[in-house]
Formats: C-alpha cells, structure tokens, sequence
C-alpha cells in the first residue's frame, strides 16, 4: 500500500550508504505504479517487468547521484524507468502513438505523493502553459521531452523537415520557460 506521506529524498540518500532495507522500502512505495507506467508505455508484461528490474538496480547503484536540490526523488526515479523504457523502444525500432491529451496524462503521473497537494498547482500551471502553445509546437515538444523521440524521428513521424522542428522545439521551449515563470 502506498504512502502519501513517504520521503522518496531521504530514502534515496539512504540507499546511497547502502541501506537495504531503504531500497526495499522505495520498492514497496512504487514498484506496482513504476510496473504500470512500464506496461503502458512498453505495450506488454516481460518487457515492462525486465524494464522495472533494470530501473531498481540502475536506482540501487546511482542513488549516491541523486540530488534533492535538482527536484524530487520520485522524479528521478520515475526518470530512470522512463529511460529504460524508451531504450527498449528505441532498439525495438518502436514509434509510440500520442494524442493530444498526452499532456494531462503524463504530468498526472510523475508528481510525488508525498508532495501531491503542492504539485497540484505546478501540474496546473504546466498544463496551462502547455496548452497555450499552438499545436505545431506543442507536439514536437511532447514527442521530444516525453516521449524521448530524437529530433530526427520526429520530423519523419511528422512529415515536417528537421531544422522546422529544431526551431518549433526551441521556441516551445522558450515560451513554456516564459509562462512557467510568470
């Protein structure tokens, strides 16, 4: 059962001195979520399951990495699997479908329970500012920064030629710093 109130940052920093019983904590809290974000971005079980092992062990061996001044330890290893998942991807050769609403549903899942309630407005000011961007470069920023698409698969995937997509990601990313800052 998870923990609302559980300190992601103080038991990383404890799995960085080697705490075992800290890493089976962390394994418990967000195994079964981490397993879920896994299927859903991976399409099936084994790999999702091989994807979460990799993620624990890559979390075990850099925890001493973590920073809590960089942002939340929930992030950072919801960070981990999403790399995981998408260098499976990737060396699968796999492109992943996204909506328009990939936004909401992606920012639902990585805020810390712990600190629900203070990420509750941040969610809300990210998705605001997403949804100012014009489509043409909101998309390329979603496939890009969630999605972990490179530059070039997203010109292909769409039909757009690279430097427009270049351009369209560093001025979405331009306005999104702007309107978070406001």
């Amino acid at each position: 059962m998870s923990d609302p109130m559980f300190d992601y940052e103080s038991t990383l920093e404890a799995c960085a001195r080697s705490d075992e019983r800290a890493f089976q904590a962390l394994y418990r809290q967000e195994a079964a979520k981490m397993l879920g974000l896994a299927i859903s971005l991976l399409g099936h079980r084994d790999p999702a399951e091989d994807c979460l092992h990799d993620a624990f062990v890559q979390i075990w061996r850099n925890a001493g990495r973590f920073q809590r001044s960089l942002g939340s330890g929930r992030a950072w290893i919801y960070s981990i699997l999403r790399y995981r998942a998408l260098n499976q991807l990737r060396q699968r050769g796999r492109t992943v479908t996204l909506g328009d609403d990939i936004a909401d549903h992606l920012i639902d899942e990585s805020p810390s329970a712990a600190q629900q309630h203070e990420h509750q407005s941040d969610k809300r000011h990210l998705r605001a500012c997403l949804q100012k961007l014009e489509r043409p470069r909101r998309h390329p920023v979603l496939l890009a920064f969630y999605r972990g698409l490179t530059h070039e698969q997203i010109a292909e995937r769409l039909t757009t030629p690279l430097g427009t997509i270049k351009g369209r990601i560093r001025s979405g990313l331009r306005a999104l710093q702007e309107c978070l800052q406001r």
